[in-house]
């Protein structure tokens, strides 16, 4: 199977303690929508900001490269690899 490229995007908001956590992310049909939902997700009264990547890969072997960021939205931390 050739390589399939997912487009998603992703919430963060802080949590109790003040911690930045990942929300729930959703698949989108292209990079365009992709940036789209995260602006939007990035207004909701709850986030503080999200993302938009892309991940390709084969999923029948489970093996997908590393994911691209392809922007993000709002107040987030300069290193999201450690959240």
């Amino acid at each position: 199977m050739p390589d399939v490229t997912y487009y998603v995007a992703m919430p963060f908001r802080r949590d109790e303690m003040g911690a930045v956590i990942p929300g729930t992310a959703e698949e989108c049909q292209s990079s365009t929508a992709a940036l789209r939902r995260a602006e939007a997700m990035s207004r909701l009264p709850d986030n503080i900001g999200a993302i938009a990547f892309s991940r390709s890969g084969d999923p029948l072997m489970g093996e997908f490269s590393d994911a691209r960021l392809l922007h993000t939205f709002g107040e987030l931390p300069d290193d999201l690899g450690e959240l």
